[in-house]
Protein backbone atom coordinates (compact mmCIF):
# COMPACT_ATOMS: atom_id res chain seq x y z
CA UNK A 1 0.00 0.00 0.00
CA UNK A 2 1.82 2.99 -0.97
CA UNK A 3 -0.43 5.49 0.72
CA UNK A 4 -3.70 5.69 2.17
CA UNK A 5 -6.55 5.61 -0.66
CA UNK A 6 -8.28 8.32 1.34
CA UNK A 7 -5.40 10.94 1.51
CA UNK A 8 -5.38 10.15 -2.44
CA UNK A 9 -8.92 11.46 -2.19
CA UNK A 10 -8.40 14.43 0.74
CA UNK A 11 -5.28 15.64 -1.21
CA UNK A 12 -6.91 18.67 -3.36
CA UNK A 13 -8.99 19.44 0.26
CA UNK A 14 -4.82 19.35 2.24
CA UNK A 15 -3.53 21.03 -0.66
CA UNK A 16 -5.72 24.23 -0.86
CA UNK A 17 -5.07 24.13 2.91
CA UNK A 18 -1.00 24.02 2.81
CA UNK A 19 -1.59 27.03 -0.08
CA UNK A 20 -3.53 29.24 2.17
CA UNK A 21 -0.76 28.64 4.92
CA UNK A 22 1.54 29.53 2.24
CA UNK A 23 0.21 32.62 1.46
CA UNK A 24 -0.18 33.98 4.91
CA UNK A 25 3.11 32.80 6.45
CA UNK A 26 3.11 34.23 9.91
CA UNK A 27 6.61 34.50 11.93
CA UNK A 28 7.94 32.84 15.37
CA UNK A 29 5.16 32.95 18.30
CA UNK A 30 3.02 35.58 15.98
CA UNK A 31 1.28 33.03 14.73
CA UNK A 32 -2.56 34.16 15.23
CA UNK A 33 -4.01 33.02 11.81
CA UNK A 34 -2.74 29.83 10.94
CA UNK A 35 -3.52 28.83 14.65
CA UNK A 36 -7.04 29.90 14.35
CA UNK A 37 -7.34 28.39 10.91
CA UNK A 38 -5.61 24.72 12.58
CA UNK A 39 -8.19 25.04 15.28
CA UNK A 40 -11.32 25.61 13.55
CA UNK A 41 -10.47 22.70 10.84
CA UNK A 42 -9.61 20.97 13.83
CA UNK A 43 -13.20 21.44 15.38
CA UNK A 44 -14.65 21.01 11.83
CA UNK A 45 -13.35 17.32 11.86
CA UNK A 46 -14.91 16.33 14.70
CA UNK A 47 -11.53 16.22 16.85
CA UNK A 48 -12.90 15.57 21.15
CA UNK A 49 -10.90 18.43 22.72
CA UNK A 50 -9.09 21.69 20.44
CA UNK A 51 -6.93 24.07 22.87
CA UNK A 52 -4.90 26.57 21.91
CA UNK A 53 -2.43 29.06 23.54
CA UNK A 54 -0.64 26.16 24.85
CA UNK A 55 3.12 27.77 24.42
CA UNK A 56 1.80 31.36 23.80
CA UNK A 57 0.28 30.25 20.09
CA UNK A 58 0.72 26.41 19.90
CA UNK A 59 -2.71 23.99 19.24
CA UNK A 60 -3.88 20.80 20.73
CA UNK A 61 -6.26 18.72 19.60
CA UNK A 62 -7.43 15.53 20.94
CA UNK A 63 -8.90 12.50 19.10
CA UNK A 64 -9.84 9.17 20.87
CA UNK A 65 -10.08 6.00 19.34
CA UNK A 66 -12.80 3.32 18.94
CA UNK A 67 -11.40 1.88 22.36
CA UNK A 68 -8.94 2.83 25.02
CA UNK A 69 -8.35 -0.46 26.77
CA UNK A 70 -4.62 -0.02 27.65
CA UNK A 71 -4.87 3.64 27.90
CA UNK A 72 -1.90 4.55 25.28
CA UNK A 73 -1.41 7.61 23.84
CA UNK A 74 0.64 9.17 20.87
CA UNK A 75 1.55 12.52 20.33
CA UNK A 76 2.19 14.14 16.68
CA UNK A 77 3.59 16.63 16.13
CA UNK A 78 4.13 19.46 13.06
CA UNK A 79 5.41 23.00 12.59
CA UNK A 80 3.40 26.24 11.93
CA UNK A 81 5.82 29.13 11.49
CA UNK A 82 8.01 30.89 8.41
CA UNK A 83 10.38 32.32 7.95
CA UNK A 84 11.48 36.17 7.53
CA UNK A 85 12.93 35.66 3.75
CA UNK A 86 12.05 37.75 0.74
CA UNK A 87 10.09 34.99 -1.96
CA UNK A 88 11.29 34.34 -4.94
CA UNK A 89 9.25 31.35 -6.38
CA UNK A 90 7.02 33.58 -8.74
CA UNK A 91 4.13 30.81 -7.55
CA UNK A 92 0.45 31.88 -7.51
CA UNK A 93 -0.12 31.47 -3.96
CA UNK A 94 3.45 33.10 -3.06
CA UNK A 95 3.89 34.79 -0.11
CA UNK A 96 1.29 37.98 0.60
CA UNK A 97 3.52 39.40 3.29
CA UNK A 98 6.60 41.01 1.52
CA UNK A 99 9.64 39.22 3.43
CA UNK A 100 8.02 36.68 4.47
CA UNK A 101 7.79 33.06 3.65
CA UNK A 102 7.41 29.71 4.54
CA UNK A 103 10.73 28.80 3.14
CA UNK A 104 11.32 25.60 5.26
CA UNK A 105 8.13 23.64 4.56
CA UNK A 106 6.00 24.21 8.08
CA UNK A 107 3.06 25.22 6.07
CA UNK A 108 3.48 21.51 4.72
CA UNK A 109 4.03 20.05 8.07
CA UNK A 110 0.92 21.70 8.96
CA UNK A 111 -1.18 20.62 6.31
CA UNK A 112 -0.09 16.97 6.33
CA UNK A 113 -1.00 16.67 9.80
CA UNK A 114 -4.41 18.12 9.90
CA UNK A 115 -4.81 16.07 6.93
CA UNK A 116 -3.89 13.02 9.92
CA UNK A 117 -6.46 14.55 11.94
CA UNK A 118 -9.05 14.51 9.58
CA UNK A 119 -8.70 11.00 8.53
CA UNK A 120 -8.18 9.71 12.36
CA UNK A 121 -11.58 11.46 13.15
CA UNK A 122 -13.19 9.72 10.14
CA UNK A 123 -12.15 6.12 11.42
CA UNK A 124 -11.11 6.20 14.88
CA UNK A 125 -9.57 2.91 14.18
CA UNK A 126 -6.93 2.85 17.08
CA UNK A 127 -7.12 1.56 20.84
CA UNK A 128 -5.83 4.78 23.20
CA UNK A 129 -5.79 8.69 22.24
CA UNK A 130 -3.93 10.83 19.90
CA UNK A 131 -2.45 13.69 20.78
CA UNK A 132 -1.83 16.50 17.80
CA UNK A 133 0.48 19.36 18.51
CA UNK A 134 0.97 22.04 16.33
CA UNK A 135 4.02 24.59 17.08
CA UNK A 136 4.73 27.75 16.84
CA UNK A 137 8.41 29.28 16.83
CA UNK A 138 10.74 26.14 16.00
CA UNK A 139 13.10 28.84 13.94
CA UNK A 140 14.40 30.26 16.69
CA UNK A 141 12.40 31.17 19.37
CA UNK A 142 12.12 27.71 20.76
CA UNK A 143 8.68 26.40 20.77
CA UNK A 144 9.17 23.46 21.16
CA UNK A 145 10.31 24.31 24.69
CA UNK A 146 7.76 26.75 25.43
CA UNK A 147 4.87 24.02 24.58
CA UNK A 148 6.78 21.39 27.01
CA UNK A 149 6.79 23.90 29.34
CA UNK A 150 3.24 24.61 29.64
CA UNK A 151 2.40 21.09 29.85
CA UNK A 152 1.77 20.42 26.70
CA UNK A 153 3.23 16.61 27.34
CA UNK A 154 1.60 16.27 31.02
CA UNK A 155 -1.46 17.26 30.92
CA UNK A 156 -2.88 15.51 27.96
CA UNK A 157 -0.11 12.07 29.56
CA UNK A 158 1.48 11.49 26.48
CA UNK A 159 3.50 8.92 26.24
CA UNK A 160 5.38 8.40 23.11
CA UNK A 161 6.03 11.77 20.78
CA UNK A 162 6.69 11.99 16.84
CA UNK A 163 7.32 14.58 14.28
CA UNK A 164 8.30 14.76 10.67
CA UNK A 165 10.22 17.14 8.34
CA UNK A 166 10.20 17.26 4.32
CA UNK A 167 13.84 17.39 2.82
CA UNK A 168 14.90 18.60 -0.73
CA UNK A 169 17.62 16.31 -2.05
CA UNK A 170 15.61 13.19 -0.97
CA UNK A 171 12.69 11.78 -3.48
CA UNK A 172 9.08 12.46 -3.21
CA UNK A 173 8.26 9.23 -1.69
CA UNK A 174 11.24 7.85 0.54
CA UNK A 175 11.63 8.46 3.96
CA UNK A 176 15.05 8.46 6.02
CA UNK A 177 15.49 8.00 9.87
CA UNK A 178 18.18 6.93 12.14
CA UNK A 179 18.58 5.90 15.31
CA UNK A 180 20.38 8.58 18.34
CA UNK A 181 21.46 11.63 17.25
CA UNK A 182 19.40 13.17 14.61
CA UNK A 183 19.99 16.61 14.21
CA UNK A 184 22.70 18.67 15.77
CA UNK A 185 22.44 20.92 18.98
CA UNK A 186 22.62 24.59 18.17
CA UNK A 187 23.85 27.04 20.64
CA UNK A 188 25.25 30.70 20.39
CA UNK A 189 27.94 32.98 21.79
CA UNK A 190 28.82 37.04 21.80
CA UNK A 191 32.28 37.94 22.76
CA UNK A 192 32.62 41.62 23.58
CA UNK A 193 37.14 42.06 23.30
CA UNK A 194 38.03 45.22 25.19
CA UNK A 195 41.05 47.00 24.99
CA UNK A 196 42.24 50.63 24.32
CA UNK A 197 41.32 52.41 21.59
CA UNK A 198 43.67 55.05 20.21
CA UNK A 199 45.02 56.70 17.08
CA UNK A 200 46.52 53.52 14.20
CA UNK A 201 49.47 55.78 13.90
CA UNK A 202 50.45 55.01 17.00
CA UNK A 203 49.59 51.18 17.87
CA UNK A 204 52.30 51.42 20.31
CA UNK A 205 49.67 53.64 22.62
CA UNK A 206 46.73 51.26 22.46
CA UNK A 207 45.69 47.90 22.79
CA UNK A 208 44.86 46.75 19.56
CA UNK A 209 40.82 45.00 19.62
CA UNK A 210 40.87 44.11 16.28
CA UNK A 211 44.69 41.90 16.16
CA UNK A 212 42.98 40.45 19.20
CA UNK A 213 39.35 39.50 18.08
CA UNK A 214 41.22 38.38 14.81
CA UNK A 215 43.80 35.49 17.37
CA UNK A 216 40.59 34.86 19.24
CA UNK A 217 38.70 33.55 15.87
CA UNK A 218 42.14 31.79 14.42
CA UNK A 219 41.94 29.63 17.91
CA UNK A 220 38.49 28.91 18.31
CA UNK A 221 38.70 27.08 14.80
CA UNK A 222 41.31 24.70 17.09
CA UNK A 223 38.71 23.47 19.11
CA UNK A 224 36.51 21.17 16.91
CA UNK A 225 40.35 19.99 15.19
CA UNK A 226 42.24 19.41 18.26
CA UNK A 227 39.98 19.17 21.47
CA UNK A 228 37.14 17.33 20.34
CA UNK A 229 37.48 13.80 19.91
CA UNK A 230 38.16 13.20 15.48
CA UNK A 231 35.10 10.58 15.55
CA UNK A 232 32.82 13.55 17.40
CA UNK A 233 30.97 16.06 15.38
CA UNK A 234 31.76 19.54 16.38
CA UNK A 235 31.31 22.92 14.49
CA UNK A 236 32.30 26.51 15.69
CA UNK A 237 31.54 28.72 13.58
CA UNK A 238 32.47 33.01 14.05
CA UNK A 239 29.53 34.27 11.85
CA UNK A 240 30.05 38.03 13.07
CA UNK A 241 33.28 40.34 13.59
CA UNK A 242 32.27 44.14 14.43
CA UNK A 243 34.85 46.74 15.00
CA UNK A 244 32.12 49.49 16.40
CA UNK A 245 34.28 52.45 13.43
CA UNK A 246 34.65 52.15 9.84
CA UNK A 247 37.71 54.56 10.35
CA UNK A 248 40.80 54.21 8.41
CA UNK A 249 43.04 55.87 11.10
CA UNK A 250 40.65 54.16 14.55
CA UNK A 251 41.74 51.89 16.21
CA UNK A 252 38.63 50.87 18.00
CA UNK A 253 38.37 50.15 21.93
CA UNK A 254 36.28 47.25 21.37
CA UNK A 255 35.44 44.65 19.02
CA UNK A 256 32.35 42.44 19.26
CA UNK A 257 32.02 38.91 17.46
CA UNK A 258 28.81 36.89 17.13
CA UNK A 259 28.65 33.10 16.30
CA UNK A 260 27.15 29.42 16.47
CA UNK A 261 27.92 26.09 18.10
CA UNK A 262 26.77 22.71 17.13
CA UNK A 263 27.24 19.15 18.16
CA UNK A 264 25.77 15.45 18.51
CA UNK A 265 26.46 14.59 21.54
CA UNK A 266 25.67 16.52 24.82
CA UNK A 267 29.37 16.23 26.47
CA UNK A 268 30.67 17.25 23.67
CA UNK A 269 28.46 20.75 23.69
CA UNK A 270 29.95 20.96 27.44
CA UNK A 271 33.59 20.74 25.97
CA UNK A 272 32.77 23.23 23.47
CA UNK A 273 31.26 25.88 25.92
CA UNK A 274 34.32 25.58 28.20
CA UNK A 275 36.72 25.66 25.67
CA UNK A 276 35.23 28.76 23.88
CA UNK A 277 35.32 30.48 27.06
CA UNK A 278 38.67 29.75 28.07
CA UNK A 279 40.13 30.16 24.68
CA UNK A 280 38.91 33.77 24.12
CA UNK A 281 39.30 34.68 27.80
CA UNK A 282 43.28 33.76 27.98
CA UNK A 283 44.02 35.19 24.47
CA UNK A 284 42.72 38.49 25.02
CA UNK A 285 44.89 38.23 28.23
CA UNK A 286 48.20 37.57 26.84
CA UNK A 287 47.34 40.89 24.18
CA UNK A 288 46.68 42.76 27.45
CA UNK A 289 42.57 42.70 26.16
CA UNK A 290 39.61 41.58 27.84
CA UNK A 291 36.83 39.16 26.49
CA UNK A 292 33.29 38.91 28.10
CA UNK A 293 32.06 35.54 26.78
CA UNK A 294 28.11 35.18 26.76
CA UNK A 295 27.14 31.74 25.68
CA UNK A 296 23.65 30.71 25.41
CA UNK A 297 22.29 27.53 24.95
CA UNK A 298 19.64 27.04 22.52
CA UNK A 299 18.12 23.50 21.16
CA UNK A 300 19.18 20.22 22.64
CA UNK A 301 20.87 17.09 20.80
CA UNK A 302 18.20 15.55 18.21
CA UNK A 303 17.42 12.43 19.74
CA UNK A 304 15.66 9.61 18.24
CA UNK A 305 15.07 7.07 21.00
CA UNK A 306 16.42 3.39 18.93
CA UNK A 307 13.05 1.53 19.80
CA UNK A 308 11.07 4.27 18.57
CA UNK A 309 12.95 4.75 15.62
CA UNK A 310 12.38 1.23 14.90
CA UNK A 311 8.50 1.76 14.98
CA UNK A 312 8.76 4.92 12.68
CA UNK A 313 10.85 3.26 10.25
CA UNK A 314 8.28 0.18 10.03
CA UNK A 315 5.44 2.51 9.44
CA UNK A 316 7.24 4.29 6.61
CA UNK A 317 7.91 0.86 5.36
CA UNK A 318 4.15 0.26 4.90
CA UNK A 319 3.75 3.27 2.94
CA UNK A 320 6.88 3.12 0.54
CA UNK A 321 9.74 0.50 0.20
CA UNK A 322 12.07 3.18 0.04
CA UNK A 323 13.44 3.55 3.53
CA UNK A 324 16.69 5.22 4.70
CA UNK A 325 16.92 3.26 8.37
CA UNK A 326 20.51 5.04 8.90
CA UNK A 327 20.72 8.36 7.04
CA UNK A 328 23.49 10.12 8.28
CA UNK A 329 23.18 12.88 10.93
CA UNK A 330 22.72 16.45 9.92
CA UNK A 331 24.11 19.52 11.96
CA UNK A 332 21.04 22.11 11.60
CA UNK A 333 19.19 22.13 14.30
CA UNK A 334 15.35 21.80 15.21
CA UNK A 335 13.37 22.34 18.52
CA UNK A 336 11.69 18.72 18.55
CA UNK A 337 14.44 17.72 20.40
CA UNK A 338 12.83 19.88 23.57
CA UNK A 339 9.77 17.59 23.37
CA UNK A 340 12.12 13.75 22.78
CA UNK A 341 14.06 14.80 26.03
CA UNK A 342 11.08 14.38 27.88
CA UNK A 343 9.64 11.27 26.13
CA UNK A 344 10.54 8.37 23.92
CA UNK A 345 10.31 9.01 20.16
CA UNK A 346 11.50 9.23 17.13
CA UNK A 347 11.89 12.59 14.14
CA UNK A 348 11.87 11.35 10.13
CA UNK A 349 12.31 13.07 7.16
CA UNK A 350 10.25 12.64 4.18
CA UNK A 351 11.71 13.35 0.59
CA UNK A 352 10.49 16.52 -0.85
CA UNK A 353 12.01 15.80 -4.31
CA UNK A 354 15.01 18.04 -6.51
CA UNK A 355 13.52 21.60 -5.51
CA UNK A 356 15.57 24.25 -3.70
CA UNK A 357 17.20 23.38 -0.23
CA UNK A 358 15.08 24.66 2.85
CA UNK A 359 15.99 28.08 3.97
CA UNK A 360 16.08 29.03 0.18
CA UNK A 361 13.88 31.93 -1.22
CA UNK A 362 13.25 29.51 -4.26
CA UNK A 363 12.29 26.77 -1.87
CA UNK A 364 8.37 25.53 -2.15
CA UNK A 365 7.07 22.48 -0.72
CA UNK A 366 6.14 19.72 -2.85
CA UNK A 367 2.46 18.78 -2.66
CA UNK A 368 3.17 15.35 -3.86
CA UNK A 369 4.42 14.61 -0.83
CA UNK A 370 1.26 15.67 1.35
CA UNK A 371 -0.46 11.53 0.70
CA UNK A 372 3.30 10.04 2.12
CA UNK A 373 3.12 12.58 4.87
CA UNK A 374 0.00 12.17 5.81
CA UNK A 375 -0.31 8.53 5.92
CA UNK A 376 2.75 8.04 8.02
CA UNK A 377 1.51 10.54 10.66
CA UNK A 378 -2.32 8.63 10.91
CA UNK A 379 0.15 5.60 10.60
CA UNK A 380 2.19 6.06 13.47
CA UNK A 381 -1.16 6.24 15.68
CA UNK A 382 -2.70 2.97 14.10
CA UNK A 383 0.61 1.11 14.44
CA UNK A 384 1.17 2.10 18.30
CA UNK A 385 -2.32 2.11 19.02
CA UNK A 386 -3.79 -0.90 17.15
CA UNK A 387 -7.20 -2.09 18.21
CA UNK A 388 -7.00 -5.54 19.34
Amino acid sequence: MPVKNRFAELLPEITAWRRDFHEHPELLFDVHRTAGRVAGLLRDFGCDEVVEGIGRTGVVGVIRGRTDTRRRVIGLRADMDALPILEATGLPYASRTPGRMHACGHDGHTAMLLGAAKYLCETRAFDGTVVLIFQPAEEGGGGGREMVADGVLDRWAVQEVYGMHNMPGIPVGHFAIRPGAMMASADQFDVVVTGKGGHAARPHDAVDTTLVASHIVVALQSIASRNVDPLKQAVVSVCSFLTGSDAYNVIPQTVRLKGTVRAMDPKVQDLLEARIRSVCEHTALVFGATADVDYRRGYPVTMNTPENTAYAAAVARAISPHVDEDTAPLMGAEDFSFMLNERPGAYIFTGNGDTAMVHHPAYNFDDAVIPFGASWYAGMAEARMPVA
